[in-house]
C-alpha cells in the first residue's frame, strides 16, 4: 500500500467554496476510473473552515503514479492553485495497528 495526506489552506471563502466544487467534479471520476485508488476521502476540518484535509490510498506505488497521470487529475492540480495559499503533503510510512 502507498498512502499520504495533504492538508490544503484555501485562500478565503471564495476560494473554499471553487475549490469544494473542482473537488466534487474531480473525485467521482476517481471511484469510477481508477481501480488502484482505494480511499480517497477529503474532510473539511471543523474549527478552520479555510482548510481541507485528503487522505489517500493506493494499493501500491505504481497506483499512485497512475493516479497522477489521469486528465482529471492533472486539471486538478493545474486548476488547485488559484484557491489555495498554501498546503502541506506527507506520504506515510506502511501502518500498523488494528485493521492492517
Amino acid at each position: 500500500m502507498f498512502a499520504l495526506v495533504v492538508r490544503f489552506y484555501l485562500r478565503d471563502e471564495e476560494a473554499a467554496a471553487g475549490f469544494d466544487e473542482l473537488v466534487a467534479e474531480t473525485a467521482p471520476k476517481i471511484q469510477s476510473e481508477e481501480p488502484g485508488t482505494l480511499i480517497y476521502a477529503v474532510h473539511r476540518v471543523k474549527d478552520a473552515p479555510l482548510s481541507r484535509v485528503f487522505y489517500e490510498l493506493y494499493e501500491s506505488r505504481e497506483a499512485f503514479d497512475a493516479h497522477e497521470q489521469q486528465e482529471h487529475t492533472k486539471k486538478f492540480l493545474a486548476e488547485r492553485e488559484q484557491y489555495l495559499t498554501g498546503a502541506r503533503v506527507e506520504f506515510l510510512e506502511p501502518p500498523t495497528g488494528k485493521g492492517v
